[in-house]
């Protein structure tokens, strides 16, 4: 396998009004500011998804407002709402057991933000966040844990991306029945699968714009939902080859390092770029690479920055 560099960062950002946020998310903005939708641009685009995200996350109006002050774009707030971004995927397996989970991202190196968040909006969460202030993973300080995989369809609607549902579910919710029920009231753009634990209960969730919150057959993801996969999609993602060793394995940080969990670079450039393994009841989380780990947790955030290697030696 090809090997590769990348950098990853851990901050804290608070409540987001002290400034910390402000100075990341600028460094940021001019590569996120071509994510959002052209109908985003437009004032009644910017009505829409405003009016979208007080309806369904008003608990985050007053966060929402205080990031995108803080901006300062015109755009910021159609942006922060993620009910206006372009449609992302990304491969992912993941798998919830014992309150514990363990997945793995997979994506282009250049398109994954890096970046391990500790922040206190609505109550301490740390994460792997994307998007200024979505989350791909994370955990709360109630003990629940999610993270996300694509559902592997191209189905699209208006509703939001799937980061800020992560990050709303756990800002909002302690335990996973009541993540559940929240996100059977979300519009979701694209089709997703989370995985959620907590301490006494783990389950994966088909969600997206064409189909209600349905639960998975056990905790536990690819990149396929309740429909066959076809050969080509086998071919390039081999999501059920990979569902079905992540099932033998279950929360096996080694076999998430090895092939077929761990993805050479494929076509698209996409490859495995970080292993996570949360334990919430604990309040802790472990990020892995080939050869390197990174330990956080609530009572021990290390803000810095890591350079790890991509890709297993040959």
């Amino acid at each position: 396998m090809r090997q590769e560099h990348k950098t990853f960062r851990a901050i804290e950002v608070g409540d987001g009004g002290d400034g910390r946020w402000k100075t990341y998310a600028q460094s940021l903005w001019p590569e996120m500011a071509g994510l959002l939708t052209e109908e985003g641009r437009t004032p009644e685009g910017a009505d829409r998804v405003r009016a979208l995200f007080h309806a369904h996350m008003p608990e985050l109006v007053p966060v929402l407002d205080r990031l995108a002050g803080q901006l300062d774009r015109p755009e910021a707030e159609a942006f922060l709402t993620h009910a206006a971004l372009r449609p992302f995927s990304q491969a992912c397996t993941q798998i919830a057991r014992n309150g514990t989970l363990l997945r793995n991202y997979d994506l282009r190196p250049d398109q994954c933000e890096g970046t391990i968040a500790s922040s206190r909006y609505l109550r301490p969460v740390i994460g792997m966040q994307d998007m200024l202030w979505g989350l791909l993973d994370g955990m709360n300080d109630a003990g629940l844990a999610i993270s996300l995989t694509w559902g592997g369809r191209s189905a699209y609607g208006r509703g939001f991306a799937i980061l800020i549902v992560v990050r709303y579910l756990l800002e909002t919710c302690d335990t996973v029945d009541e993540a559940v029920g929240r996100l059977r009231s979300l519009p979701i753009a694209v089709p997703q699968n989370l995985t959620l634990v907590d301490p006494t209960k783990a389950v994966t969730m088909f969600v997206g714009p064409d189909m209600a919150p349905t639960p998975a057959p056990d905790a536990c993801a690819a990149n396929h939902q309740h429909l066959p996969v076809t050969d080509e999609q086998e071919r390039t993602l081999r999501t059920q080859e990979r569902l079905r060793t992540i099932r033998a394995a279950g929360t096996n940080v080694a076999a998430m390092l090895q092939p077929p969990l761990y993805r050479s670079v494929d076509e698209q450039g996409s490859r495995t770029l970080y292993t996570a393994h949360y334990r919430p009841a604990d309040g802790r989380v472990t990020y892995y690479w080939p050869g390197d780990s990174w330990h956080q947790s609530f009572t021990d955030f290390t803000p810095g920055s890591r350079t790890v290697t991509l890709g297993r030696p040959s």
